[in-house]
């Protein structure tokens, strides 16, 4: 349930998220990288970043999922849009643009390959520690919504977005919080097809078992202290069938 509550949050987001805007090289994502609000949430990103590596993580990251997890999340954001300005790189360099002298590529490439070890490393330890069932969707919402919301920062996304598009987005962001509670509300209860199963069986078995004892006892009445012997018997068979 939580898994599913999880996975369809995160495609409502990814339905109610308009279309980033297109950037065609690397002169037009340098004013965007530079934007203060870009700038703000970059430095805390690295910021809580740092805080939950140096400070929480030693300490709470085998007890606590999240830890590790959002590590991995926050810094997946700038991966992601490295990914997209070396992406842009490669493409100029196509046609031939003078893209080695752009120390915009340099940037992206010192900061994919931080954020993808960190999260490679972060990712690696809490699958060591904790069930595979309970990281993958988590991780994945969690990187989901990082991401979505360094676009959304970075290219100006909200200014294209509807009503409809704000409440569709808050909604699966809210979908999203209820699965990870249910994953971890229900996290250390098993409960298998066969149990249901068999629950329901002895949950039919018992009211046909509690009606021949009582049948019995009326019956053992009616024929009075003659019969003490039946009614004996009649008790010990219906135990049995139980």
């Amino acid at each position: 349930m939580g898994c599913t509550l999880c996975i369809l949050g995160a495609i409502v987001i990814l339905i109610h998220v308009p279309n980033e805007e297109e950037v065609m090289s690397l002169d037009e994502m340098e004013p965007k990288l530079k934007d203060p609000v870009f700038i703000t949430f970059a430095i805390t990103i690295i910021a809580i970043s740092l805080v939950l590596i140096c400070f929480v993580a030693p300490k709470s990251g085998p007890t606590n999922i999240l830890v590790y997890i959002a590590i991995c999340s926050l810094i997946g954001a700038f991966s992601v849009s490295s990914v997209k300005g070396l992406g842009i790189a490669i493409k100029d360099l196509w046609y031939h643009k003078p893209v080695l002298r752009s120390p915009l590529l340099y940037v992206f490439g010192v900061v994919l390959v931080l954020s993808v070890s960190t999260q490679i490393n972060y990712l690696n330890k809490s699958l060591d520690v904790f069930n595979t069932s309970l990281v993958t969707p988590i991780y994945y919402v969690f990187f989901t919504t990082t991401v979505v919301i360094c676009s959304v920062i970075l290219f100006k996304e909200w200014n294209s977005m509807t009503l409809g598009d704000i409440v569709g987005t808050l909604s699966g962001f809210v979908t999203i919080i209820i699965g990870i509670f249910f994953l971890h509300a229900f996290k250390n209860i098993s409960i298998s097809w066969n149990q249901l199963t068999s629950a329901v069986k002895k949950e039919a078995v018992l009211p046909a078992c509690g009606y021949d004892v009582h049948q019995t006892l009326l019956e053992n009445t009616e024929t009075g202290d003659e019969d003490n012997t039946l009614f004996s018997q009649g008790d010990e068979q219906g135990d049995s069938r139980c």
